[in-house]
């Protein structure tokens, strides 16, 4: 017979583990580093440091949209923000953000440039990520409405009926994520410092 503590131990572990039950993050979680951005990373391997940017979006779980080695820049697709049951996502940096992304819907995208530097041998890593909330014009619930039969009508074989919701789906810019930003610069200062 299990007591209410050892199942409430059960599901806290649970929780803080993830789905999968083990950390998604390679280097063994986010490394909380204060980095500038942009920062400066004296290395002359761009391959290395391109693996490592690309690596850094891939802990974060942000699906990659567009690479151009040619400008330097990776651009993400939106990454639905984490809510406090999804301790496993690492993109809500912080207990007030999980609260935000658990009761609004939000959504992030990152753009990540890589400069070479004029002053000093190296290159200038700027990371930019842009965080949206969801504004709906007025109820997200769709009724049946035309896609029922009425009986008193006759049979309409126009079968486009369903189109899902009425109005699409807005969404509110709200800023530059700098908690974010300032977690994927340590995360990829901590992925560079490993592999020296």
């Amino acid at each position: 017979m299990l007591t209410f503590r050892s199942i409430a131990i059960c599901l806290g572990l649970v929780w803080w583990t993830g789905c999968a039950g083990v950390s998604t993050f390679r280097s063994g979680g986010i490394v909380p580093i204060r980095a500038a951005n942009p920062m400066l990373i004296s290395t002359s391997n761009e391959d290395l440091l391109w693996e490592r940017m690309v690596e850094t979006l891939e802990d974060f779980q942000f699906p990659i949209l567009k690479e151009n080695r040619l400008s330097r820049v990776i651009e993400t697709d939106y990454k639905v923000g984490a809510s406090l049951f999804e301790p496993w996502h690492g993109d809500s940096v912080g207990l007030a953000d999980r609260m935000e992304s658990t009761l609004q819907s939000v959504r992030r995208r990152v753009i990540v440039t890589m400069v070479p530097s004029e002053q000093q041998p190296g290159y200038l890593i700027h990371v930019e990520a842009y965080k949206e909330f969801e504004d709906l014009p007025g109820l997200a619930a769709n009724s049946p409405g035309g896609a029922t039969f009425l009986e008193s009508r006759p049979l309409d074989r126009d079968l486009e009926q369903i189109q899902g919701q009425s109005a699409n789906s807005g969404w509110m810019s709200a800023g530059r994520d700098y908690k974010l930003e300032q977690a994927m610069m340590g995360q990829l200062r901590h992925l560079l410092t490993q592999s020296r």
